[in-house]
């Protein structure tokens, strides 16, 4: 399946894409979020839709984060041998792991805000994986049963206030609007091989990014496994894999967003989002 959830922010009711239209199932009468996923909320969604008529909704109606805000967004650094590179950094020994604010997530075709103060506002499309049941020490052989399926996300990064700034890469990571996610969530049986994906990213029509997930230094089984020895997934969560090389933190010269720029990026099987860049104005 492939869940959305549309209409004004903060006011999203929930839905599904069904032959590439959008359907309401808001009296299915659940969010999609921690407790939806707990009580396998995918099956009986399923039912749901198959034994119902549902309401058409419009291509012109607003996107939302197909998922209802999680206990955590989680990042992965680092995770592409080129991205490494172009950065000047060692690819790592171990995932790297960051967090991101929850209260970054907006829709997949939001406006982003460059923060207040910011000079060095970039951008990085990654493939997000969405944990389906509580996860605490999990074997990495066991570690696919955890995973409900994918999205497509921007991780917004703020490179100055993740590297110039000292202390954890965090603050150039939460700010508002800068984890746009979606445009739908896809099941697991929805993607053949999330190994296997092509991701990109233009700015201003523009290819800056064009890889593919082939190359992860850490495989899915292995960030969900490893994740899990540091704290408990619960359903929901998000564990977002890291970008491939062409940030603009890694070209010379460097390459920041700046307002009115148009972003649009996509992922085999994830659909596509495009966002604009908006000056912080109070």
């Amino acid at each position: 399946m492939k869940l959305i959830r549309f209409g004004e922010p903060g006011k999203e009711k929930t839905g599904v894409i069904i032959n590439d239209k959008r359907y309401n199932t808001s009296a299915f009468g659940e969010d999609y979020g921690e407790q939806f996923f707990e009580t396998d909320g995918l099956n009986r969604l399923e039912d749901f839709v198959t034994t119902n008529m549902l309401e058409e909704v419009g291509d012109d109606v607003r996107l939302g984060s197909p998922l209802a805000r999680p206990s955590k967004l989680i990042c992965i650094g680092l995770n592409y041998v080129d991205h490494a590179r172009e950065t000047n950094a060692t690819p790592p020994p171990e995932p790297v792991i960051f967090m991101k604010a929850t209260t970054a997530i907006v829709g997949p075709n939001d406006n982003i805000i460059i923060p207040k103060n910011s000079k060095k506002t970039d951008w990085e499309v990654e493939l997000a994986v969405v944990i389906g049941k509580k996860a605490s020490y999990v074997e990495e052989a066991d570690a696919m049963d955890y995973v409900a399926g994918y999205v497509l996300h921007n991780d917004v990064s703020e490179r100055e206030f993740q590297l110039e700034r000292s202390g954890t890469w965090d603050k150039g990571k939460g700010c508002d609007t800068f984890a746009p996610i979606g445009p739908f969530f896809a099941t697991k049986d929805e993607i053949a091989d999330p190994h296997n994906l092509r991701l990109w990213l233009k700015l201003n029509g523009k290819i800056m990014q064009d890889g593919t997930t082939a190359n992860f230094i850490f495989n899915i089984p292995h960030l969900v496994s490893y994740t899990s020895q540091f704290m408990t997934l619960l359903p929901g969560d998000i564990i977002s894999t890291g970008t491939p090389a062409g940030v603009g933190l890694g070209m010379k010269p460097n390459v920041y967003l700046k307002a009115g720029d148009v972003i649009e990026l996509g992922i085999d099987g994830l659909g596509e989002a495009k966002q604009v860049l908006k000056d912080y104005a109070g």
